[in-house]
């Protein structure tokens, strides 16, 4: 079983997500995710930057909240879709990243959303992996 509640099938993806225990932006996150049929288990972590140095995330594309799923490292408000998208087309890449907190981003509904852009990390270079404003693409 997710940590949040879905039923979670033998072989299915589990999104790992890391967040300080104290923040509530990351728990929203993850319930956005769940909703869209991913399962997630959150662990409350005390040392993020440490997570953070381990799973290789570059301090100028930190957020909030890291996770792991299927060899990939999420990093920040990734939308849902940009999740399965990545899982469906399985590049060759190591990290799937939201830098900062974009206002209106998954877990950060309480602003008027903002344009921004998700950064996908390959072995030897990044590249955009979208546009999206919210939870929707631009």
């Amino acid at each position: 079983m997710g940590s949040l509640g879905i039923y979670v099938a033998q072989g299915t993806p589990v999104l790992k997500v890391y967040k300080d225990r104290a923040c509530g932006c990351c728990r929203k996150w993850a319930s956005h995710i769940e909703d869209a049929g991913i399962a997630v288990r959150v662990v409350d972590a005390d040392d993020m930057i440490a997570i953070k140095r381990r799973l290789g995330v570059p301090d100028d594309l930190q957020s909030c909240h890291t996770a792991e799923i299927s060899g990939y490292v999420i990093e920040g408000h990734v939308p849902a879709a940009a999740v399965k998208r990545l899982l469906s087309e399985a590049p060759e890449a190591r990290l799937l990243a939201v830098p900062g907190m974009p206002a209106g981003s998954p877990g950060m509904e309480d602003s008027t959303p903002e344009i921004y852009d998700i950064v996908l990390v390959g072995p030897r270079d990044s590249w955009s992996f979208g546009r999206f404003r919210g939870a929707t693409t631009e």
